[in-house]
């Protein structure tokens, strides 16, 4: 059955998902999800495989569909699929590979993780210069060991420092209109991996008026801030879409409420809220509302699931719909994040 245009997102299991989806831009797995149990989707949609185990659930699939037939590709190592206004893309780089290519007595003036993200995202501006969709609106970003080291710099800092030169050199904003996005800690073993949806038209970038923006933040985190808006508000024919950044415990810059799972989790959910009402505020017709989210929630204890849970839903009751990761999140003190998604329909006089 194919959904209304417009973008749609769901969370289903591999047996609900149909033989044939052909307005389906994408799917995410996630450990738990075998590639066996996707073999009845057509062979040529993007599929993103998430080293990052379920909580709390049987697998699940996150699919992204158009509501309008799409088409595949692939443009070096992005496979992607596109209707006339959306493209969903995505990229795996295995750092091994990078170091292999490239050893340290040839030179390397990087790290292989800079080496690989520098090269993702290289490969993702020629896809969508290539395809003419010039407006990135939603990256996702997961690499492993986030938080280790990488040639004596936090791997995340140096993630961020590779992106941003990366995007420089593509022509690309590294501050200002600079899409939603989303950078987390995924299996060790695991490849750099990154998905994206893009499209036509410019999105309405939307910052939290509780926090600073992230592509300001002060030089302490690193030389190179993350490349991110906090939300972003895709305006369609018959729908606002809205995309909500990662989002943790944070106020201004600084990380609060250091070791406390359900504080960190009820700030976390004060700044999602923040940026809803802010979405309201500044897009015509908006009417987005933090119970009607579509959420998915990275814990860095499995342990602290239960207390999670329980804040998520006395705060957005039980209508939510919420898949708990187990990740790590890109600062050591955070314990909890919150992404999320909304999508509501448009009126003609709207």
């Amino acid at each position: 059955m194919r959904a209304p245009p417009g973008l749609h997102l769901e969370y289903v299991s591999p047996a609900a998902c149909p033989a044939r989806w052909g307005d389906v831009l994408g799917v995410a797995t996630f450990n738990g999800t075998s590639a066996g149990a996707l073999d009845g989707m057509t062979a040529d949609i993007p599929v993103a495989h998430v080293s990052m185990p379920v909580l709390a659930a049987p697998a699940v699939c996150e699919v992204w569909r158009a509501g309008t037939p799409a088409t595949s590709g692939r443009h070096q190592r992005v496979s992607f699929r596109r209707t006339a206004d959306m493209l969903f893309g995505c990229i795996a780089i295995t750092e091994a590979d990078v170091a292999a290519r490239t050893p340290p007595a040839s030179g390397r003036p990087h790290s292989a993780l800079h080496e690989a993200t520098a090269q993702a995202y290289a490969e993702i501006c020629a896809t969508l210069d290539a395809q003419e969709f010039p407006h990135l609106l939603r990256v996702w970003n997961y690499l492993p060991d986030i938080n280790g080291d990488a040639d004596g710099t936090e791997r995340y800092r140096e993630f961020n420092a590779a992106r941003q030169h990366a995007l420089r050199a593509s022509g690309r904003a590294v501050a200002g209109s600079v899409p939603a996005a989303s950078a987390l800690g995924a299996a060790s073993d695991s490849p750099l991996l990154v998905y994206f949806l893009a499209g036509r038209t410019p999105p309405l970038f939307v910052e939290n008026p509780r926090q600073v923006s992230a592509y300001h933040y002060p030089r302490q985190y690193g030389t190179h801030s993350p490349v991110f808006s906090r939300a972003v508000l895709l305006r369609q024919s018959g729908s606002l879409t809205l995309f909500v950044s990662g989002t943790s415990s944070i106020v201004g810059h600084r990380s609060v409420h250091a070791g406390d799972t359900a504080a960190q989790t009820r700030e976390t959910l004060a700044n999602i809220k923040a940026l809803v009402g802010e979405a309201n505020r500044v897009a015509r017709g908006a009417h987005f509302s933090a119970r009607e989210l579509t959420c998915k929630v990275y814990v860095r204890r499995p342990a602290d699931l239960p207390t999670v849970q329980a804040q998520l839903g006395e705060a957005l009751g039980t209508g939510t719909q919420i898949l708990y990761l187990r990740g790590d999140i890109c600062r050591a003190d955070l314990l909890v994040e919150i992404e999320a998604t909304a999508i509501s329909p448009l009126t003609a006089a709207a």
